[in-house]
């Protein structure tokens, strides 16, 4: 994923994710600049083990990264991830475990999982393939998943009837297999045999995307890399897509194909 540096002009994604979503932070690995709601904030427990902030609500200093979970395990085996920690919180006194990469992982799969049982009970959140079907036919879809075990004639069924509904018929437009077994998706949502999922709310369709979007970048390039699309941003894929998630190789998405200022970078770094 490219990313802005403090040395280089920053790419239009960057410039433009971080423009529009809230404060800038730098990951202290990579020195790359993002929106924080994009990075993963770390921060120490009360005995001095540092752990995963996901939600980025402990108290004291925070230390930021934006890497993901192959880069940050070279880091911590090379000593490279102790020192940027020590030079964040301004101590060198603290705990890090081996495991802070698999805590990440949870908790961000954690935090994914939830924000979908939350949109569920929103009402803005579709599953049955009849239901998703009839919505994608009549162009109320803002985004499509399906677990990670789905069939692959469901997923091109679907896929075939929001190519319908948005007149986009020889595109590739289509959902996301997310790295997620059916009986996961079912017991996050509170529903049986849950298999596809739809977002008919554009708003409730980017939390979810930008929540997926974090998780699916930290675990890696071994993850689906299949774009869930909608009808509004284009993405690195070329495709249009309002949703961002698109694996961990290409995962986030843009506007146009023009550059953008550079975003602000004055906030602080660390907090």
């Amino acid at each position: 994923m490219k990313r802005a540096t403090s040395s280089a002009p920053p790419t239009h994604a960057a410039a433009t994710r971080a423009a529009g979503e809230g404060p800038v932070r730098k990951c202290i690995l990579s020195q790359d600049r993002d929106a924080r709601a994009h990075l993963v904030r770390l921060a120490l427990s009360p005995d001095g083990e540092v752990l995963p902030d996901v939600r980025a609500k402990a108290p004291g200093r925070g230390a930021w990264i934006g890497v993901n979970r192959a880069e940050l395990e070279a880091a911590y085996a090379k000593g490279r991830l102790r020192g940027a920690l020590a030079r964040a919180f301004k101590t060198g006194e603290f705990t890090l475990s081996d495991e802070l990469p698999a805590r990440i992982a949870a908790a961000l799969e954690r935090n994914a999982l939830d924000r979908l049982g939350l949109e569920a009970k929103s009402g803005m959140l579709l599953t049955g393939t009849d239901k998703i079907d009839t919505a994608a036919r009549s162009g109320q879809l803002h985004a499509l998943y399906h677990a990670g075990d789905a069939g692959e004639d469901g997923m091109r069924k679907l896929a075939q009837a929001w190519r319908v509904g948005t007149d986009r018929e020889g595109s590739d437009l289509r959902g996301l297999a997310l790295p997620l077994p059916r009986p996961i998706l079912s017991l996050a949502l509170g529903r049986e045999n849950v298999v596809h999922i739809a977002l008919t709310d554009r708003a409730a369709a980017k939390r979810v995307s930008d929540a997926l979007d974090r998780w699916l970048h930290f675990i890696g390039p071994d993850t689906p890399t299949g774009a869930p699309q909608s009808d509004d941003l284009r993405g690195p894929s070329s495709a249009p897509c309002e949703t961002a998630s698109q694996g961990a190789s290409a995962h986030r998405s843009v506007q146009d194909g023009t550059e953008a200022s550079p975003a602000a970078t004055t906030h602080e770094e660390f907090e």
